[in-house]
C-alpha cells in the first residue's frame, strides 16, 4: 500500500498479515552475471548442485515476474533499486566499506579496491556487489601478507552472489516490521547486508526505516525461508538448518513486545539441506489449508510462544501441529495436502524441484512449477487454483516461487 510522508511525497507502507492475502508488491532480483562465474570447483561452497543456463533462467523469471505483475502485483527489482540509492555520495561510501569489508584480503589490498570502487558507477558498483570482482581484472594487485596469499587461489577479491535471485531468505516483513536476516552460510551473508541499504535508503521505502526487528550483524542466523505470517496476530517460523533457536526466541520478543503478533508458532525440523527452510517444506495455501511434505510431517517439533508473565516470553512444547494450528488460527478445520499426492516416490521426486515451495498470491490462488504435476493436480483436487510457471532453470538453484520473492 502506498502512504504520503510529511513531504506529500508517497511512499511504500510495508505491510505482510497474511502469507495467503492478496499480494501487492514484491522484490525480485534478475539472475545475472554472478550465475556464470559458478564453476564445478565451487558449487558446494556456493550452495548450488548444478549450473543454470544464464539465458533460459533469465527467460523463466522474466516471465515468472510478468505472470505476478498480470495478477496485480507490483514488481520492484533490487539491481534497480540499489543503483538509485547510491546515487547519494555518502550512501555509497558507506555502502563500499561494508562491501569491502568482506574480502579475505589484507588492509593494503581492501584500501586499493576501495579506491578502485569510487571510481565506478552505481550501476557498475551494484554489479560488482552482486556478481563479484574477479582478481584478473585487478591483475596488478600482488599478494603482501599471509592472508593474501592464503587466499590467492580464489578467483575472486569478490565472490559472486549465485544465490541473490531467492530474495525471500535475506529478509521478511512481518506486520509492518522487517527482519533483515543474519544470514548462515558465507556465501549468503552479502545479500542481508545488500537488502538492508535498499530498505533502509531507497525512497521508496523511506517511511519504514524505524520498523527493523532484526539485523543481519546480529550473532544468531535466521532466514527469511523460515519466516510464515499465518496471519495479523499468529507467525510460523522455522528451526532449521539455517535458522537458530537463539534468533528465534529473540525474533519472537520483539514480536511480542510490539503487541500486534500474540503468538509465535516455532516449528522445528531436520537439519538437513534436502529441508532447508520451513517454505521449502511447509506453505500457506489458503486461509485454512496448507500444502505439506508427507516425510516431513512425523519430523516436526511444534512449540508456541506466547508474552508470560513480567514481560518475558512463554515456550511451551506441542504435541499435535494441526491443534496448534486450528486454534492458533481459530478455525474448526486445518487441512494438510500432501505434496506428490502423499505417494512416498513421487513426493521425494518432486519435492527435489521444489513442489512445496509455493507461492500464494492471493487466497486459495498459488504460483506453482509446472513440472510438478501430480502435487499441482493434489492442489487442485483441494480447491486450490493453480498458476502455473516454467521453472526448470530456476529450480537448480534448489528454491520454488516462494523462494524468489520479498513479499510486503
Amino acid at each position: 500500500m502506498l502512504r504520503k510522508d510529511v513531504e506529500g511525497v508517497a511512499r511504500l507502507q510495508l505491510q505482510v498479515n497474511s502469507e495467503v492475502g492478496k499480494l501487492k508488491a514484491v522484490l525480485l532480483h534478475r539472475p545475472g552475471k554472478e550465475l556464470e562465474r559458478l564453476t564445478p570447483e565451487f558449487l558446494n561452497e556456493l550452495l548450488f548442485d548444478d549450473i543454470p543456463w544464464l539465458k533460459r533462467i533469465q527467460e523463466e523469471h522474466d516471465r515468472f515476474a510478468e505472470t505476478l505483475k498480470e495478477n496485480g502485483v507490483t514488481v520492484y527489482y533490487l539491481e534497480e533499486l540499489l543503483e538509485e540509492v547510491l546515487e547519494d555520495d555518502g550512501i555509497k561510501e558507506f555502502f563500499i566499506y561494508d562491501l569491502v569489508s568482506y574480502m579475505n584480503t589484507s588492509l593494503e589490498i581492501k584500501k586499493t579496491i576501495t579506491n578502485f570502487l569510487r571510481e565506478k558507477s552505481p550501476k557498475e558498483l551494484v554489479h560488482y556487489a552482486i556478481a563479484g570482482l574477479l582478481r584478473k581484472e585487478l591483475s596488478e594487485i600482488k599478494p603482501q601478507t599471509l592472508v593474501d596469499y592464503v587466499y590467492e587461489d580464489s578467483p575472486f577479491f569478490i565472490p559472486p552472489l549465485p544465490n541473490c535471485y531467492f530474495m525471500r531468505d535475506p529478509a521478511a516483513v512481518i506486520g509492518d516490521g522487517i527482519v533483515v536476516s543474519s544470514m548462515k552460510t558465507n556465501a549468503r551473508k552479502r545479500e542481508a547486508m545488500l537488502v538492508k541499504y535498499v530498505f533502509k535508503y531507497s525512497k521508496e521505502f523511506r517511511g519504514n526505516q524505524n520498523q527493523m526487528l532484526y539485523d543481519y550483524r546480529a550473532d544468531y542466523p535466521i532466514e527469511g525461508g523460515d519466516i510464515l505470517v499465518l496471519n495479523k496476530k499468529v507467525v510460523a517460523i522455522g528451526i532449521s538448518e539455517r535458522t537458530s533457536p537463539h534468533a528465534v526466541e529473540e525474533v519472537s520478543s520483539f514480536l511480542l513486545e510490539r503487541g500486534e503478533v500474540e503468538k509465535i508458532i516455532a516449528v522445528e525440523i531436520p537439519k538437513k539441506r534436502t529441508f532447508m527452510h520451513l517454505d521449502t517444506v511447509f506453505t500457506m495455501v489458503d486461509v485454512d489449508k496448507f500444502l505439506i511434505y508427507p516425510s516431513i510431517k512425523e519430523k516436526l517439533k511444534v512449540y508456541t510462544i506466547t508474552r508470560g508473565e513480567n514481560g518475558k516470553i512463554k515456550v511451551k512444547a506441542e504435541e499435535n501441529f494441526v491443534k496448534v494450528l486450528e486454534n492458533s488460527l481459530g478455525l474448526d478445520k486445518v487441512t494438510l495436502i500432501e505434496s506428490g499426492g502423499g505417494d512416498e516416490i513421487t513426493g521425494a521426486r518432486e519435492q527435489w524441484n521444489d513442489s512445496t515451495n509455493t507461492l500464494a498470491i492471493a487466497p486459495g490462488v498459488v504460483m506453482a512449477y509446472n513440472r510438478n504435476e501430480i502435487t499441482n493436480t493434489t492442489l487442485r483436487e483441494h480447491g486450490i487454483k493453480v498458476v502455473e510457471i516454467e521453472g526448470s532453470e530456476l529450480v537448480r538453484g534448489r528454491g520454488g516461487p516462494d523462494a524468489c520473492l520479498c513479499l510486503f
